[in-house]
């Protein structure tokens, strides 16, 4: 069942959009995925978020299943949010769809760039799950939120994790530009283990990838640093059309 957004206070009950710090009219749409039992509803952006409106993106963060992994089930209701923002917004095709998200967010992210059916521009992903298989592993309280996500598949268990797993559908993930940041210290979501992998394996795949690696940085608490603020500003606004397009 697809539950009607009529107007932009239904799409609010379900998604943060933020629109009240734009400039003008919005020249690009950031999907911005939450983290793992992320459970608030929001009320403004994050310094980021606040940045990438300023630069002209329109900032969705869609209320999905808080233990989703961007399951089938979170893909559609995405999918719904984009399609409901385009029409409640009034924008044109020509509008660029960026994908963001840190950790199951930036999981969700890239599953968002392989999946979805609005195509995306581009996709940044911080500290991200990209081996779901290893994932299930690395943590005691993570099995039960995969069981929970994945239980309605058919097919094996193994079978649904690879279809939730970036590093299992590398070959299948667009030719877009990739941003990927991950701190060496991260004990939450190794980076070795993931975004090491990743990285490693988009680029055989001649994917164009941009990796920050953070000495001494865990899973919480740096995205502060300007480096790494500098990074994740800068990668998303370089994929927002420019109001007065450049000569020369």
């Amino acid at each position: 069942m697809k539950l009607e957004r009529k107007t932009i206070a239904d799409l609010k009950k379900v998604a943060y959009v933020g629109d009240n710090y734009l400039d003008g009219p919005p020249r690009a749409l950031v999907v911005n995925h939450q983290g793992l039992g992320a459970p608030e509803f929001r009320k403004g952006p994050g310094i980021e978020e606040y940045l990438w409106q300023k630069a002209g993106a329109l900032v969705l963060f869609p209320y999905s299943h808080p233990w989703g992994w961007m399951n089938r089930e979170a893909r559609a209701f995405v999918d719904e949010l984009i399609a409901d923002t385009f029409r409640l917004y009034g924008l044109g095709p020509e509008i660029p769809i960026i994908a963001a998200g840190g950790s199951m967010g930036g999981c969700s992210a890239l599953l968002q760039a392989r999946y979805s059916r609005h195509p995306v521009v581009g996709c940044l992903a911080i500290y991200p799950v990209c081996d779901t298989a290893y994932h299930f592993t690395e943590r005691p309280d993570l099995p039960r939120t995969m069981f929970l996500a994945f239980g309605g598949y058919e097919g094996t268990f193994e079978e649904a994790l690879a279809e939730q797993s970036p590093l299992a559908q590398a070959e299948q993930m667009p030719d877009i530009p990739y941003c990927l940041i991950h701190g060496d210290a991260d004990k939450a979501v190794g980076k070795e283990m993931h975004s090491d992998k990743f990285v490693r394996r988009l680029r055989d795949l001649g994917r164009k990838v941009d990796y920050l690696e953070v000495p001494g940085y865990g899973h919480e608490g740096w995205s502060n640093q300007r480096v790494v603020l500098d990074k994740i500003v800068g990668f998303v606004t370089s994929l927002i059309p420019q109001l007065f397009p450049r000569h020369g």
